[in-house]
């Protein structure tokens, strides 16, 4: 079953500014109101997706039914007026530069929902890469549940190490239509789309995403001693809206026939597919620092956690880089008293973030008096295990790779496993879909 259709995207008409016109996922900057404001402050009255959005930080607010009214006011209004203008079908091929060494190169595309389940044990093709809290879904659905656009910020993955796909379309541009070249607002850097007009070109590549889940290549490339369900894309960012998506689909296609059911927009959703390889994408690990805790006591807890599912372990003393490979996962463990490093031998999860938050949620559920909080740098780490009753465990580096291998293995991905990019580096709206 292909997870891939092609879209009929809407663009704004001819001479928006689409500086103005494209902001950031409205999933960032939750505790910077100042942020928002200033977004406001540069759109004015101008057309812009700001309109058609609820940045999360005025989610619960006093006027929260209020914007959403004038979302979907907006929404109708661009649409009756040709604000909003459909082009033909085809993928957008996007180029993203910021002030760094590689742009990234995405493909907008429109997914099949009934191949993308969120909930926990899904076997679908298209899965997230972390736990989706279902809590989250609710205050989301009012947004969406009776939109007539759909805007997205959702970044699915694939996994091409050879960079086969995606990539080589970028040195094909001048065979595209340009549709969008533009800055992007408070330090977004700047984005390029094309069309890639539906037909053989679009046929090649959704055969090509398609066999990135052939279930013999699947079984050689991440080398499964045993049968695994099938990953053909997974969740990168947006995974909250995406659910959403879902969540809006199964109440809406309730009261559909079959023949209603197959080609009804809302069973549709667009997003932006990149591959994992990609080199503009930094994938960095989120370490640990443990409040609390008694440090003999953390490796004894260890050891035997390990043991009992079926793993060896050996703490020594001294400095090590943590590493990870199939038969080990290394933890470096620093407190006021140096350094130790923790080897998982046989480790029965996936991917080193799964073997140690594993056992951290199995001991901080016996120690309700011990704190953990998610770092980012390595130097933050060492200072704040020089503390007295801290401890700090660092984490390997993330291989691109192994963030399918801890999916199609371990069913989601612990959370803060791994940091993609920086706020600003998130996905701008700039594609819209009608409802």
């Amino acid at each position: 079953m292909n997870c891939l259709r092609v879209p009929e995207i809407w663009m704004p008409k001819a001479g928006t500014d689409l500086y103005k016109w494209s902001v950031v996922a409205c999933d960032q900057y939750t505790s910077q109101p100042d942020y928002w404001k200033e977004s406001e402050s540069i759109v004015g009255e101008e057309p812009s997706t700001l309109h058609m959005i609820l940045p999360e930080v005025y989610l619960e607010s006093e006027d929260e039914e209020t914007r959403i009214d004038q979302i979907h006011n907006c929404m109708d209004t661009y649409v009756k007026e040709g604000t909003l203008q459909k082009l033909p079908k085809g993928f957008m091929l996007v180029e993203r530069s910021f002030q760094k060494q590689y742009a990234r190169a995405g493909l907008v595309v429109e997914i099949d929902l009934e191949t993308y389940e969120y909930k926990k044990g899904s076997t679908s093709l298209i899965r997230p890469t972390e736990m989706t809290v279902e809590e989250r879904i609710p205050p989301r659905l009012k947004v969406r549940q009776t939109a007539s656009v759909e805007l997205p910020h959702i970044m699915l993955l694939i996994d091409d190490p050879d960079c086969s796909i995606i990539e080589p379309l970028l040195e094909r541009t001048k065979d595209f239509r340009q549709i969008y070249d533009t800055d992007l607002m408070q330090k977004g850097g700047h984005i390029t789309g094309w069309l890639i007009p539906e037909g053989d070109e679009t046929s090649k590549i959704m055969k090509a995403i398609e066999q990135l889940a052939d279930p013999e290549a699947f079984q050689k490339k991440y080398e499964l001693d045993k049968e695994y369900p099938l990953l053909n894309l997974a969740v990168g960012d947006g995974n909250h809206s995406m659910a959403t998506a879902k969540a809006a689909w199964e109440n809406i296609k309730k009261n559909l026939s079959e023949e209603e059911r197959k080609n009804h927009p809302a069973r549709f959703c667009l997003c932006e597919i990149v591959n994992v390889h990609d080199r503009s994408l930094e994938i960095e690990p989120i370490h640990r620092v443990l409040f609390g805790v008694e440090e003999d006591d953390f490796l004894a807890a260890a050891v035997a956690y390990y043991e009992e599912h079926g793993c060896r372990v050996e703490v020594r003393e001294g400095k090590r880089e943590p590493y990870a490979d199939k038969e080990h996962h290394v933890f470096s463990i620093c407190s006021v008293d140096g350094e130790r490093c923790m080897e998982v031998i046989h480790p029965v999860w996936g991917i080193a973030a799964a073997t140690i938050q594993n056992f951290l949620d199995d001991y901080l559920l016996a120690h309700p008096q011990c704190k953990i909080d998610y770092i980012h740098g390595t130097d933050t780490v060492r200072k704040l295990a020089l503390q007295k009753g801290n401890l700090g465990i660092r984490l390997p580096e993330v291989e691109k790779g192994d963030l399918f291998i801890g999916v199609v293995k371990d069913g989601v991905l612990p959370r803060k496993t791994f940091s993609m990019g920086e706020a600003n580096e998130k996905r701008y709206y700039m594609e819209c879909k009608k409802l």
